[in-house]
């Protein structure tokens, strides 16, 4: 086992140097950062590097490290441990920051904006910092609709869950405040523990937005083409206001192929993480981006933007503006107006007991040589049928998407739980007329009502391809309808005439 990871050392910095994340002259001080940090006293007595082809990724190698570390007791063997471990390996082979940074502006002032992107993408991904092999795993499929296009869906297999050794141990990791959260600049270097991720091979690029310090990054998930957070240097709260608007154009200005959007800044309709003001975007063009407008409009108090409804199943206001500040104050007009907005007859209200309802998620791009921003109408007020929400996923629909519809299923994007891998296996099964029943898999109680009524519906038992395509197609019927419980306008006609009431309500025309 040593003289294999002797030999994985010397091919991980082959791999380096394929990377142009190390030059030939690092290769020794390379070398003896790692054979310290595995307890390896000497190197391999010999490795022709000059015949050996590197890999694209270099999971392999770093898979025999940690498998001779956890023989050596360095490390148990659970994943997190493991994932500990290979960050502070591929540390040793990853550029300070401010190489990161010189590189990266170096590139935009010779050739372009695109070529730094695409460099530091690269980069991400052959640090290890972006886990290209776990992500490999996901499952992905579209599914088509008649009205809106294609709807894109993921069964995210990329982030492991912990199993219950893990859970138990930690209990004995003492919090100690630093970083703040996931999305903090102080995550960059950080060594992490069993409830935090490492992130030493972590570089992050500084972004001025709204005259204040900003950053942006690449997910380690992506759940699309460069996907990218942009994160405030200050822990502070989200807020959506003018101020947000502003940062996201201007972000669009200084990276125009990119689009940057937000979460809505409330509860059950905004993201994950609330407590730290971000947004996420990326190189990609999303299905809500592809769809149509159905209705344009004029803004009597600004002449100059452009706007209309979308063609998609949530309520979405385009506005569009040759003047990044003036599309900035439009957009804000909308948002007060939307705050203070009710609509009884739909059940949209404003504010109850003092609580506010009302909110918008914003996404910007620049498009044409105009720069433009949806506002998607959004609403979180709850009734005691529907504890989580009234623009909600549904409870009938908890068994595929339970959690808050933020910024990228509006988009029309769903990222659905790893658990439906195994669950929808043995759903297939069902169809393909295996005789199993949730008492003998209590994991499949949830989903028996829609099984139930897929087996009315069919006739069992269907070959193994017809079972995948027929879950596929359900699911995508599924993510569909999730997007209409959370419409505050359903797409109907009732839903449209709502939707124009308020548009006449703050001064939008018909031209």
């Amino acid at each position: 086992m040593l003289q294999k990871a002797q030999l994985a050392i010397e091919k991980l910095l082959c791999y380096g140097i394929k990377k142009e994340l190390i030059k030939p002259i690092d290769k020794i001080y390379c070398r003896n950062l790692l054979m310290d940090l595995l307890g390896i006293g000497n190197p391999a007595e010999s490795f022709d590097s000059e015949n050996y082809a590197p890999p694209e990724m270099p999971f392999e190698i770093l898979d025999i490290l940690l498998d001779f570390a956890q023989q050596h007791g360095i490390i148990g063997d659970s994943i997190t441990e493991r994932d500990l471990l290979d960050t502070r390996i591929m540390n040793t082979l990853t550029p300070i920051p401010s190489f990161v940074l010189e590189k990266f502006n170096s590139i935009s002032n010779s050739v372009s904006k695109k070529a730094a992107t695409d460099w530091y993408y690269s980069f991400c991904k052959s640090t290890n910092y972006i886990r290209q092999e776990r992500i490999a795993k996901n499952i992905i499929w579209e599914h088509k609709t008649e009205k809106y296009g294609a709807l894109e869906i993921t069964i995210n297999l990329s982030k492991p869950e912990k199993d219950p050794k893990e859970i138990a141990k930690l209990k004995d990791v003492k919090s100690t405040g630093y970083p703040s959260c996931l999305l903090c600049a102080e995550n960059m270097g950080y060594a992490g523990n069993l409830n935090h991720p490492a992130r030493q091979n972590h570089r992050i690029l500084p972004i001025t937005l709204n005259n204040e310090q900003w950053y942006f990054q690449y997910s380690p998930y992506i759940y699309f083409n460069e996907h990218t957070i942009a994160l405030r240097g200050e822990h502070v709260p989200m807020n959506i206001n003018r101020d947000t608007f502003v940062r996201l154009l201007e972000f669009t200005s200084e990276i125009p192929h990119y689009f940057m959007g937000s979460n809505a800044g409330l509860p059950i309709v905004g993201g994950s993480i609330l407590s730290h003001d971000h947004y996420q975007g990326g190189g990609y063009e999303m299905p809500m981006a592809k769809a149509s407008i159905y209705k344009k409009y004029e803004i009597k108090n600004f002449p100059d933007v452009k706007a209309g409804l979308v063609n998609w199943p949530m309520t979405c206001i385009r506005l569009q503006c040759a003047s990044l500040y003036t599309l900035a104050d439009a957009a804000e007009y909308v948002l007060e107006s939307w705050q203070e907005y009710t609509d009884d007859k739909r059940f949209i209200f404003a504010y109850t007991k003092g609580e506010m309802h009302n909110a918008i998620t914003p996404i910007a791009r620049n498009r044409g040589g105009y720069y433009e921003i949806d506002l998607v109408l959004r609403n979180n007020i709850t009734t005691e049928e529907l504890p989580m929400g009234v623009y909600h996923p549904h409870p009938h629909l908890h068994h595929i998407k339970k959690e808050n519809i933020g910024l990228i299923e509006v988009m029309g994007v769903f990222i659905l739980p790893g658990r439906l891998k195994h669950e929808l296996d043995l759903v297939k099964r069902i169809l393909k007329g295996e005789n199993i029943s949730a008492s003998e898999y209590p994991e499949l109680e949830k989903h028996m009502h829609w099984v139930n009524k897929m087996k009315e519906d069919n006739s069992l038992p269907l070959a193994e391809s017809a079972a995948d395509q027929l879950i596929k197609q359900e699911i995508g019927r599924i993510c569909l309808e999730v997007l209409d419980c959370a419409a505050v306008y359903k797409d109907t006609e009732d839903g449209r005439k709502g939707a124009e009431k308020f548009m006449e309500s703050c001064g939008f025309i018909n031209p």
